[in-house]
């Protein structure tokens, strides 16, 4: 039986199929590398993970009970320091919220995931859907930033 929850830890941490998971290839990046734009109006590394955070925190929070709403951090979160602590500090805060997030499903009764979530049906904002569904897009999202990450720091 397919287990969305291992699929978010392989993806967060794990065996991931494609590569490295999300942890490895942030700290894979050099604290230099982070917040630099190598390419003309893309994100820098650092911008990356910060999205990455607050979306894992924004489905902790739907999964949770709690109606959709932009990440309480922003979509796209400003990066407000640029040197090696602040860079450990985006990645330690991205582990803390997926391992929140995994704490969380963890929780969730097997029969659950194919509940919806308490949001009207909007694919443009990816709300009224079920659990499982939710989380699978987070696994989706983990892997698509990743391979930018991994990308990126090639530069």
């Amino acid at each position: 039986m397919f287990n969305v929850v291992n699929e978010i830890k392989k993806a967060f941490n794990g065996d991931a199929w494609y590569g490295n998971h999300v942890m490895q290839t942030l700290n894979n990046v050099a604290p230099e590398k982070a917040f630099q734009h190598f390419i003309p109006d893309a994100h820098s590394i650092a911008e990356i993970a910060l999205h990455l955070t607050s979306w894992t925190e924004e489905v902790s929070s739907r999964l949770s009970g709690n109606l959709a709403a932009e990440p309480a951090m922003g979509d796209w979160p400003a990066v407000q320091e640029k040197n090696p602590q602040a860079w450990e500090k985006i990645i330690f805060n991205f582990k803390i919220a997926n391992e929140e997030l995994i704490r969380i499903c963890e929780n969730v009764n097997a029969n659950q995931w194919h509940d919806a979530t308490n949001d009207e049906r909007n694919p443009a904002l990816g709300t009224g859907v079920t659990k499982s569904e939710l989380l699978n897009g987070l696994v989706q999202h983990h892997s698509y930033h990743s391979g930018q990450i991994a990308i990126l720091s090639k530069f």
